[in-house]
This record gives structure tokens, sequence and C-alpha cells, in this order.
């Protein structure tokens, strides 16, 4: 048995929940908070066979898109910031950062 936990942007959440549930996989929703944009987004864990892993990841990266999105960046932290003038930079945000785990023992109260 493996966890996959995906940590996936607010704006796939829905979609990627609905999919999940469609191809019979199970999964608890958790809400977290992204370090570098500091935007919202969502955590799945998913529970499943070794066996269907792989189409775990199908399903995640088939409902979880890049995209990009113009940003303005947080003033520096150390020095003046007189003379910081943000400009916004273009960045990709979105698609899924998912890990893969062995589970050694699942119980189901």
């Amino acid at each position: 048995m493996k966890l996959v936990i995906a940590v996936v942007q607010d704006k796939d959440s829905n979609r990627l929940s609905n999919a999940l549930i469609k191809e019979g996989f199970r999964a608890t929703k958790l809400a977290s908070t992204g370090g570098f944009l500091r935007a919202g987004n969502t955590t799945f864990m998913i529970g499943t066979e070794n066996e269907r892993v792989s189409e775990a990841l199908q399903v995640i990266k088939a409902n979880c898109k890049i995209r990009e999105q113009m940003v303005t960046p947080v003033s520096p932290m150390g020095g003046t910031t007189d003379s910081y003038i943000p400009f916004p930079v273009e960045v990709q945000v979105g698609g899924a950062a998912v890990f893969v785990l062995p589970v050694e023992r699942f119980e189901h109260f």
C-alpha cells in the first residue's frame, strides 16, 4: 500500500477531487498554504494499492495544470525599502507536487 500526497493549487482542487472520486480513489483534502507565493493550495492524501499508484498519478497529472501568473515580489527583508520598487514578474504556478510514500500499516475504524 502507498500514500500519495499531492499539493495542488486551489484552482485545480475541485476538478481533481471530482476526478479522483470518479476513478474510485478515496482522498482526504487539507487546506494548506504555499511558502513562495503565500497562496492557498490544497493537499490531498490518497491511500491506494501499489498497483494503482500510476493510475492515481495520471489522474493528478490530467487535472492539475501549470499556468503563468503575474506576481509582485515581496519587499526585501534587509536593508532599506526606500529605493525598492517592486516590478511584477511572471512565474509558473499550479501543477502538482506529488510524494509517494510506503505505508507500513493501515487501519480504518
